[in-house]
């Protein structure tokens, strides 16, 4: 990736005590719900599991990838909405206002003019749109014997790298397949973030193989906090999802995963940790930029 302008990776990662009151820790919540057929219902139980985040000490309550909809290339069109004034984003952002959470939609299909995206909105304490990002990578494969999928039959990719401030602690987003290209997160760690969140749904084949593997490695390379964020295993749909949604903190070791059944993972994200590691294993400071590095390129 080239460009005019470059980031530097020793900017915005250091946390401020005076300024920041989750300088000690954010607690998040990962919410692997089921999804069905019925929208409306899938949008209802993603409120009620917000509030019920929120009475547990959430601070951040994440959904998984397409969490209104079945996952398949012929849902998408008939359950897309527009963004920011669709039905479901109006239930976020009224969730998010009513519990004073920070909420990462997980990612719905999206319908912009004559296109469609997989898009995640997040949503400030206030109901506020605060982020938006459309799946970059389409998950286009074809494993023999096993599967195959055309995300690119339906879906148009995003251009956009997301971040978003939330007191002081800056967040990555991806979806699902953004996560296997280590260029686009490793920007992100470069813009300071001391969290990825991914809302994902890898398969029965992908999932076994990759899904613990990725989210360590992500988390151990780029020395930061990894939330991957899957929906529940239901075996009698066309799609079926690993489940297995997980946290891992910057040393790579998962402190808290769930099973494939429906659940929420609570736990705190220690934005110390990422400092201490970055510290004591300095890789930012020591690559050899004068021979690779990942940069932006800004669009004009």
């Amino acid at each position: 990736m080239m460009g005019d302008n470059t980031l530097t990776d020793a900017v915005h990662w250091r946390f401020r005590e005076d300024s920041n009151p989750y300088v000690r820790g954010l607690k998040v919540a990962l919410v692997q719900m089921a999804v069905g057929s019925d929208k409306a219902k899938n949008v209802a139980s993603a409120v009620k599991q917000i509030h019920r985040a929120k009475e547990a000490g959430a601070q951040l309550v994440a959904l998984p990838e397409c969490f209104n909809s079945p996952y398949g290339t012929k849902f998408f069109d008939e359950y897309a909405e527009e963004v920011p004034s669709g039905a479901t984003s109006r239930a976020l952002s009224k969730a998010a206002a009513e519990t004073g959470v920070c909420v990462v939609g997980g990612s719905v299909p999206e319908r912009f003019g004559n296109k469609l995206y997989n898009t995640c909105t997040v949503w400030d304490g206030s109901g506020k749109l605060l982020a938006q990002h459309r799946k970059v990578h389409l998950f286009d494969i074809r494993i023999p014997n096993k599967m195959t999928f055309r995300e690119s039959e339906v879906l148009s990719p995003g251009d956009q790298i997301t971040t978003f401030d939330l007191a002081g602690i800056k967040i990555g987003v991806c979806i699902c397949y953004d996560l296997r290209f280590y260029e686009m997160l490793h920007l992100m760690a470069q813009e300071g973030c001391a969290l990825i969140i991914c809302p994902a749904a890898f398969n029965m084949t992908t999932g076994p193989r990759h899904w613990e593997l990725l989210a360590r490695s992500r988390a151990n390379d780029l020395q930061l906090w990894m939330a991957l964020v899957s929906p529940a295993r239901d075996t009698t749909a066309a799609y079926v999802a690993w489940g297995h949604s997980m946290l891992v903190d910057p040393w790579g070791s998962v402190v808290g995963q769930l099973k494939e059944s429906e659940g929420t993972l609570i736990h705190e994200v220690d934005v110390k940790v990422v400092e201490e590691v970055r510290n004591n294993i300095p890789v930012r400071t020591q690559r050899r930029t004068d021979l690779y590095e990942t940069v932006k390129k800004f669009k004009k």
